[in-house]
């Protein structure tokens, strides 16, 4: 199998030199460190994506396919997950990446088109990760998340939506009501996820655009944000589990908006 070639998007006249843990204190540039194979490698296939650092470890299968890249630094592997949070599982690679151009609420309204995702206060990295990586899956396009309550865009957010991405905004907004107000008025059909609702998903399917709202674990949809959802419905839950993780519900949502069934 030929070498896959990747270009080299690191900004130019940054010298390479070795790497060294982040110093407390000091002023840091706009940039994260990625890591895991799929999230590395999605990242370095995607156009918009830019970069100052490319390190793989040595002996691993990451030198092995990366190794060759433009720029790529080979190091011991307890060198590499110096930089990285502890017990991140890098699989021999990490990136450390500069921010995606920002997608902006106004831009989702300007274009209203497909399905996105809303958190409502959605915190941990891990769920909204799996959600980016099943809303890249079934094709929706943006993910909207609260400003104050919503992680940063980490290397553990990134590695848990593994290379979602890359394809899918993350769109910040300061007030999730006055968002979905938005997204209502240009177009939007809102459907919020709300085990108590009496309809289910899918029993209704409008043909345009659609925003698909999800709660946090426990608490659920805010009284605020419901009310400004045109619909609320329930995921059927035949077994004895009564409710699944968001990450899990927003997969199975998608699932059935991308498809229309009911």
């Amino acid at each position: 199998m030929a070498r896959r070639k990747f270009p080299d998007r690191r900004p130019q006249g940054r010298a390479v030199a070795h790497i060294t843990a982040r110093t407390p204190g000091a002023k840091q540039p706009p940039a994260s460190w990625l890591f895991g194979m799929h999230t590395v490698r999605a990242a370095l296939a995607n156009p918009a994506r830019t970069w100052q650092r490319l390190v793989v470890a040595e002996g691993s299968g990451a030198a092995k396919e990366l190794g060759r890249h433009p720029g790529a630094e080979t190091v011991p592997r307890a060198l590499l997950q110096s930089v990285l949070p502890p017990g991140a599982v890098h699989q021999g690679a990490a990136l450390l990446a500069n921010p995606l151009p920002a997608v902006s609420l106004d831009d989702l309204c300007g274009e209203p088109a497909g399905i996105i995702v809303a958190l409502d206060q959605v915190t941990d990295p891990h769920n909204i990760g799996a959600i980016v990586r099943s809303a890249a899956g079934f094709g929706a396009h943006a993910v909207v998340v609260t400003e104050r309550q919503t992680p940063a865009t980490s290397g553990t957010l990134a590695k848990s939506a593994s290379g979602g991405l890359e394809h899918v905004a993350l769109v910040p907004v300061t007030n999730l009501a006055r968002g979905l107000d938005a997204l209502g008025r240009a177009g939007y059909w809102r459907l919020g996820l709300d085990g108590s609702a009496e309809r289910r998903v899918g029993d209704t399917r409008p043909a345009g655009p659609l925003v698909l709202v999800l709660g946090a674990e426990g608490a659920g949809l805010r009284r605020l944000t419901k009310e400004h959802c045109d619909e609320l419905a329930a995921i059927a839950l035949p077994g004895a589990v009564e409710s699944l993780n968001v990450s899990n519900a927003a997969a199975v949502a998608l699932y059935v908006l991308s498809r229309g069934e009911t």
